[in-house]
């Protein structure tokens, strides 16, 4: 029985019903990307501020972090 009951909240969760929260569930304005970024969730848009040493992590999202006078920001690739 308790084979069969992991199995089934395993499936569930697998399946996406909620049971497991996820760090992309936060809810961003109008023209930001949802997105996870160090193990935390991020509201990504071109012009942000951005760290260099995640720049294959903003890839995922479609962004790249470049240095522009100096600072690093997103842009949409």
């Amino acid at each position: 029985m308790r084979r069969v009951l992991v199995g089934v909240l395993a499936a569930a969760a697998m399946a996406g019903f909620g049971l497991v929260p996820t760090a992309s569930a936060k809810s961003c304005p109008s023209g930001f990307t949802p997105g996870v970024i160090g193990g935390e969730a991020k509201c990504l848009h071109a012009g942000e501020y951005c760290s260099h040493a995640e720049a294959s992590q903003y890839r995922r999202y479609h962004f790249s972090c470049v240095r522009v006078r100096g600072v690093y920001r997103l842009e949409r690739s």
